[in-house]
C-alpha cells in the first residue's frame, strides 16, 4: 500500500482527496501535517491516519510517508513539491502547480535528481468522461474540429479566501482557467500557437475575476471565458463539421451536472449520450499515481505537460495586458 501523507489541512484535501485515498485500491492515509497540531490531530483522528505533525518538515522527515499530497496555497507549491522531493517524497501537488512555466524547472530537476514522481493534480484527466470525449475526437465521431467553447465561473467576494488574494496566487486564471485550457489540449493532443484575451481584475483584492480567451490551435479554436464574480456555470462544447459533443459537468461533476457527454449528428436530429454514473475521478487520480510512483504501468499528467499548460496561461496575462495576439512560447 502506498502511504500518504498530506501537507495541511486545506479544505479540498479533507473534502475530497483525503476521503478518495481512503477509498482507493492501493493506498493508505498516514499522516496529517499542519502549522497547528492540534488541527493536524483533529484531522487525523476523523479519518484514522495514524501519525499528526505540527511542521511540514516533520511529515517530510517520517519513513512512515512514501508520497504527499500538497493542497497549499498556489504561491508555495514550487517550495514545498522540491523540498518534498529533496526528502525522498512523491508529490501530487494541487493545481497550478507554479504561477509561472519557467519556474517548473526546478520541479524537473528535483523529480529527476532525487528519482521520484511530481504530478500536478488535474483530477479530470483521470476521468472516463474525458477519456471517452478524446475516444471519439480521435476516431472522428465529429468530422474535422473547428471550434471548442468553455467556461468556468463561480460568485466569491470573500477577501479571506485565498482565490481573492494575490499574494498567495489568486485570481480566476490560476484557480479555475487551467481547467478549459488542459482538458483541451488533453483531448486533441494539440497545442496553441497564439492567444488573445481580455483580463479584468478587482480594484480592491488585485486579482483577475475575469477573462475571456480566444486561443488559435492552428487548425481549431478554444474560446472560453472564466469569472470568480459570476453565476456559477461549467460548460465545455467541441463543435466539428459532422457533428459536436457536448460534455456535462466537465469539471465538478455531480456538483454542477451529472458526469456525461452527448454527441449530436451534423443535422441536430440525433443524438447519442454516455453517463458516467458515480465516478471518482479523485480516486482514479489516487490510484494512478500511487501504481506510478511504485514504477507499474500507469499514466499520470506529467510535468512536461504542467509547462505547456502554464506557458499558455501565461500568454493568456500577457495579452490581456497588451491587447494584442500574444505567441505561446
Amino acid at each position: 500500500m502506498f502511504r500518504w501523507g498530506i501537507l495541511s489541512t486545506a479544505k479540498i484535501g479533507v473534502t475530497a482527496v483525503i476521503p478518495a485515498i481512503c477509498d482507493a485500491e492501493n493506498s493508505v492515509l498516514s499522516g496529517i501535517a499542519s502549522r497547528d497540531l492540534l488541527k493536524a490531530r483533529a484531522v487525523a483522528e476523523r479519518f484514522g491516519a495514524p501519525h499528526a505533525f505540527g511542521t511540514y518538515e516533520a511529515m517530510l522527515a517520517s519513513g512512515d510517508i512514501d508520497g504527499v499530497y500538497i493542497p497549499l496555497p498556489t504561491s508555495q507549491h514550487v517550495e514545498w513539491s522540491v523540498r518534498a522531493a529533496e526528502a525522498g517524497k512523491h508529490v501530487l501537488c494541487e493545481k497550478p502547480i507554479s504561477l509561472h512555466a519557467g519556474d517548473i524547472a526546478a520541479l524537473q530537476r528535483a523529480r529527476d535528481t532525487h528519482g521520484v514522481l511530481i504530478a500536478e493534480a488535474f483530477m479530470v484527466t483521470y476521468h472516463p468522461q474525458w477519456l471517452k470525449v478524446r475516444d471519439l475526437i480521435a476516431e472522428g465521431a465529429i468530422g474535422r474540429l473547428r471550434q471548442v467553447q468553455g467556461a468556468f465561473t463561480y460568485f466569491n467576494k470573500d477577501a479571506g479566501n485565498m482565490r481573492n488574494q494575490l499574494s498567495l496566487g489568486g485570481g480566476a486564471l490560476p484557480d479555475i482557467g487551467v481547467y478549459p485550457t488542459v482538458v483541451t489540449r488533453f483531448v486533441t493532443g494539440k497545442e496553441p500557437v497564439r492567444v488573445s484575451a481580455n483580463v479584468e481584475r478587482d480594484a480592491d483584492f488585485g486579482t483577475d475575476c475575469y477573462a475571456s480567451v480566444r486561443a488559435d490551435f492552428n487548425g481549431f479554436e478554444l474560446s472560453f471565458y472564466v469569472a470568480t464574480q459570476l453565476a456559477a456555470r461549467q460548460l465545455m462544447v467541441f463543435h466539428g463539421d459532422e457533428g459536436f459533443i457536448e460534455v456535462h459537468g466537465p469539471f465538478n461533476t455531480g456538483k454542477y451536472d451529472h458526469a456525461r457527454i452527448t454527441l449530436h449528428n451534423q443535422t441536430h436530429t440525433g443524438a447519442t449520450e454516455w453517463s458516467f454514473g458515480d465516478v471518482n475521478h479523485y480516486r482514479l487520480q489516487i490510484e494512478a499515481f500511487a501504481r506510478a510512483a511504485k514504477g507499474e504501468d500507469a499514466a499520470v499528467f506529467s510535468l512536461e505537460s504542467s509547462v505547456l499548460n502554464q506557458k499558455l496561461i501565461d500568454a493568456i496575462y500577457r495579452a490581456g495586458e497588451t491587447g494584442n495576439w500574444e505567441a505561446v512560447a
